[in-house]
């Protein structure tokens, strides 16, 4: 399984005078596996970047290819693409809309067809998978927190047994411990059933410690694809797009300013703690 964009435009009201490129001629391929971090400002085109993924919206030029087969081709199934890529958005409230939450976990497979039974046992294992009490599977969504939402949300997605999770934005308006335990969930998620994630974010922080690749996006253009390590590296040029490295990067350049010979080139806490006391 792969995700191909080949050379992928998309104007907004691409026939008027307000016509927007929101996506500039970007080209990539993720492998099936990789955990993947999609970053950039407000208004960079990660959103637009990854409801292309799914067949949400269509490219205007270039193309998107799915396990190796374009998905612009009318023969192309998009219920079958969207099975298998699920997305997350930002507000879980866009995706809850049933009268409890083991309901709301059921609507996606009901609509693959799939037996009563199937769809139940797929439903409470989701919710399992997200770490929801059993107590709450027949509330109404819409009475938990915010971080309740976000895994019933995921959960939904799950439960279509998805090759690739998109998760857009996940930590929003969250705490710091409601975010730690949603990005904590994601990398069990994917640790555990092997499937390919790619978490967007505008926040460094919340990817460094998780993902193996960056991609940054900044006014429809890839900017940056590479390990973090090198894509932190970038400190002025991602602080020009409205972005930041890391805390823990920004300690470790103020160490080295301050006099003490460390790597500037450290991304997590742990890394961070080796460093300092190998110079002590």
């Amino acid at each position: 399984m792969s995700i191909i964009f080949n050379h992928v435009c998309h104007s907004y009201d691409a026939d008027t005078q307000l016509k927007i490129d929101a996506l500039k001629d970007v080209s990539f391929k993720i492998e099936d596996g990789e955990f993947v971090g999609l970053l950039g400002h407000t208004g960079s085109g990660k959103s637009t970047l990854v409801q292309h993924m799914n067949g949400l919206m269509k490219a205007t030029s270039g193309e998107v290819f799915f396990d190796g087969k374009d998905i612009a081709d009318k023969e192309y199934s998009l219920k079958e693409l969207r099975s298998n890529v699920g997305l997350v958005f930002q507000y879980p409230e866009h995706q809850l809309f049933e009268a409890t939450v083991f309901e709301d976990v059921c609507f996606g497979p009901k609509n693959q067809g799939l037996e009563k039974k199937e769809i139940e046992l797929r439903a409470f294992y989701a919710l399992k998978q997200v770490g929801l009490e059993e107590e709450y599977f027949y509330q109404s969504p819409f009475e938990l927190s915010g971080g309740q939402k976000r895994r019933v949300a995921i959960a939904g997605v799950l439960a279509m047994k998805p090759r690739v999770l998109i998760l857009d934005e996940p930590t929003a308006g969250l705490d710091p411990k409601g975010r730690d335990e949603i990005l904590n969930l994601i990398k069990k998620l994917h640790d555990e059933e092997k499937i390919t994630i790619i978490l967007v974010s505008h926040s460094m922080d919340d990817v460094a410690n998780y993902v193996d690749r960056i991609m940054v996006m900044n006014k429809g253009q890839l900017i940056f694809d590479d390990v973090p390590r090198e894509v932190f590296r970038h400190v002025e040029e991602l602080e020009g797009m409205g972005l930041a490295v890391p805390q823990v990067t920004y300690v470790m350049h103020a160490l080295k300013n301050a006099g003490m010979d460390v790597n500037c080139d450290i991304t997590t806490i742990p890394e961070a703690v080796d460093e300092i006391m190998s110079c002590l």
